[in-house]
């Protein structure tokens, strides 16, 4: 290890679009000398890495490339592993953090870590398609790859038990074809058929496509169901309004959201409009 201490931010570059990358984000791609990740990943930030030393890696070398921008770092360089979305949210500091932990790292002496979140696809997906996370949601992935799938039927059939809206990362891919069908099964045993699905595919990037559809009929959509999709499925108080999922937070038990026949007076500042 170098007698100069390095860091490794792991950053969340978000959708990929600038315009929803933090300041952050941008600011410490910038101050790394070295860039590592996925190679998908570090082409949506091409335009802020000339220059620089860059890594890239295929979509299962996870583990290689977390150990090489980690070697990096204890060499006293400055290294960003970029990913897309937020890293804390499937994503790569999770790996950093198990690695960091077996070789016995201590924050205090060791290499400097940071994460630097981003825009998952949970709040990208969910802010174009309407107001569907308004109340107490779950996230599943249906990525067995890592984790078997009976433990993911569990928390499927918790979240549909309990009337969550239900974001879906990784519906679907080449191999995986089943999962998804079980997973509309599940839910549609507690569910109205009926009940409202957002499915966005490539949020914010040029492959960018949107379909609002119903629990029933979710799979009728299959030439955007990918890697790159989100599923969110509504639960028992969303609705669909203009091509729109609308969860209601719960306002119009308690209020009136619209005065008719008068004006409404604003409580804060004693102005009516």
């Amino acid at each position: 290890m170098s007698a100069h201490k390095g860091k490794l931010y792991v950053v969340g570059v978000g959708p990929g679009n600038h315009d929803h990358m933090t300041y952050r984000a941008k600011t410490v791609i910038e101050e790394s000398q070295i860039i590592v990740g996925y190679d998908t990943y570090v082409s949506l930030v091409e335009d802020l890495i000339e220059g620089k030393k860059v890594y890239r890696y295929a979509m299962t070398q996870e583990v290689e490339r977390a150990n090489q921008a980690i070697e990096f770092a204890e060499d006293g360089m400055i290294v960003a592993l970029v990913s897309s979305g937020d890293p804390g949210i499937y994503g790569m500091i999770g790996l950093i953090y198990e690695i960091l932990s077996e070789k016995g790292w201590k924050r205090e002496t060791g290499i400097n870590v940071e994460c630097v979140p981003g825009v998952s696809s949970l709040n990208s997906c969910a802010a174009l398609v309407g107001s569907p996370l308004m109340t107490d949601f779950a996230v599943v992935s249906m990525s067995d790859l890592l984790v078997p799938w009976e433990i993911i039927v569990k928390r499927v059939e918790a979240a549909a038990a309990g009337d969550y809206v239900t974001v879906i990362y990784n519906p679907a891919s080449k191999k995986r074809i089943h999962q998804l069908k079980d997973t509309r099964d599940i839910f549609l045993r507690y569910r109205n058929p009926e009940t409202p699905v957002a499915i966005v595919k490539g949020a914010y990037r040029e492959s960018q496509t949107i379909a609002i559809t119903s629990l029933e009929k979710m799979l009728q959509h299959s030439e955007i169901l990918g890697m790159i999709t989100t599923v969110i499925v509504g639960n028992s108080s969303t609705i669909e309004y203009n091509g729109m999922m609308i969860n209601p937070r719960g306002y119009r038990s308690k209020y009136e959201l619209v005065k008719q026949g008068g004006k409404q007076e604003n409580a804060y500042t004693g102005l009516w409009k």
